[in-house]
This record gives structure tokens, sequence and C-alpha cells, in this order.
């Protein structure tokens, strides 16, 4: 019993502290993944995305007030998973089987302001401080489960799998994607649209009960949505934005290539 007290405390005890390590510490720590987020390996036209992808970052980092020390690279995986996320060093990943569905501008800009929101707050820090804290403590009782623990985590590889966020984290990150929205737009209309494709893209994967997910189910995100929009007196509705000529161009090509004989 004391030591699974002891590795609470110490667990509880990391995600205090994670805050308070420097930005530029954990973007060294994101060099020892730093092979997997080769860009010069994609095509020019993936590459064109990419850029259109950073500069719709940059446009959030703006709305979202980061320091200026804290950098967003967003990265492209052409895979077709239906999802994006953030890790160490303000790195974003984008799946091309999200991008895929997104009709609109102002969904893409909630998902990117969502995971840039989890930057913003330290999430990824603060997910691996836990680990790495839980893992040095079972070492002492288990040398090998802490040992495959921490390689797990500090692993390239788990670097860019294990970092998993709180139900109150992802929340956090709903707000300020929805804030920036606003800021963007004058409204939150296509914030809905995002969740609505996620639910769609895995409707047969099977939901978790709410309580085992770190991610609140879809209908509760959106009634999240409303309540704050409506808290806040933010617009429900708005203007959409169409995604620019050049991502629908290359959104028909990728098409086009995955029907393809």
């Amino acid at each position: 019993m004391f030591i699974v007290v002891t590795i609470v405390s110490l667990s509880f005890a990391a995600h205090l502290l994670a805050p308070f390590v420097p930005f530029s510490a954990e973007q060294k720590m994101a060099d020892l993944f730093a092979t997997q987020m080769k860009d010069d390996q994609i095509s020019p036209d993936d590459a064109a995305i990419t850029g259109y992808l950073q500069s719709l970052a940059e446009r959030v980092v703006v709305a979202q007030g980061l320091p200026d020390e804290m950098n967003i690279s967003v990265h492209y995986i052409d895979d077709e998973t239906v999802n994006a996320f953030a890790t160490l060093g303000g790195h974003v990943f984008f799946f091309r089987g999200l991008l895929e569905n997104i009709p609109n501008e102002n969904a893409l800009v909630m998902v990117m302001a969502h995971e840039i929101a989890h930057v913003k707050y330290r999430h990824p820090i603060k997910s691996l401080g836990r680990a790495v804290i839980t893992g040095t403590a079972i070492a002492v009782v288990s040398s090998a489960a802490g040992g495959s623990i921490i390689g797990d985590v500090l692993g390239e590889t788990g670097l860019l799998t294990a970092l998993k966020f709180s139900r109150e984290q992802e929340q956090q990150s709903d707000e300020a994607a929805l804030q920036t929205l606003t800021q963007l737009y004058g409204h939150v209309e296509g914030a809905n649209t995002l969740f609505e494709v996620l639910e769609q893209a895995h409707k047969d994967d099977g939901q978790l009960p709410e309580f085992f997910s770190s991610h609140p189910h879809t209908d509760n995100r959106i009634e999240h949505i409303v309540a704050m929009a409506n808290k806040n007196d933010w617009s429900s509705t708005g203007t959409i934005m169409p995604l620019p000529p050049q991502f629908s161009a290359w959104l028909a090509e990728t098409q086009a290539k995955a029907i393809a004989p």
C-alpha cells in the first residue's frame, strides 16, 4: 500500500512540476524522435499542403497568444487514420485520413486550434512527466517492469504514441479552440462539424463508456460547445469559409490515387 501511495504522490507531483520545465528543454527532448518527422521525403504536392497547414497554425498561434519561444511545427502523415495529435516541442501531426474528411476551413481551424492548445497548456510534458515518474517508481520494485515503461516512454515510438491527455485537458483545449474560432471568424460555426466528422469516421470502432475514455463522447462535447458559446455570448452561426483551391486540388488527387487500379 505504501508503494502505491508513493507512486500516486510522485505522479501528482510530476504533473504539477512539469509546466516549469523550460519549453526549450521540451524541444530538445523532441529531438529524440526527430528522425520520424523528416519532411524532406514527402512529395511536392504534399509539401504544399504542409505549407498551408503551417500558415494556418501561425494564425492560430497569434490568436491564442502563444509565447514567442513556443514554436509550432506542423507535419503531414500519409495514412488513412482519421486523427491529428500534438506532442512534445510544439509538433502537431495531421493524418491524411482526417484531412480528406474535413469539409471547410472552420472545422480545420477547430482541430488545429485544439491541438495547439495542448501545446500552449503544456499537456504533452505533463503527460510525459507522469509516465516517467511512474516508470521510475515501479523500477524501484521491479527493474524489468519499470525499465520497460521508461523505455517505451522515452523511446522514439513511445514519444509519439504514449501521450494520453485527460478529459479535463481535452475540455480545456476544446474551450481554447472555440475562443480561437470566435477570434478568427466571429462565431463558432464549424466546431460541431469537426466532431460529427470524427464520430462518422469512428462509428464502427465501438465506443467505450466515457469513464474509460480520455476523450469525452461526441454528444457531450457538442453540448459543451453550445453551453460555452451561450455563456460567452458567442454566435453559434456564421459564414463558413471554404478550403483554398490548392487544398481541394490536392484532396481530389489523393482520392484519385486511392481508387486507381
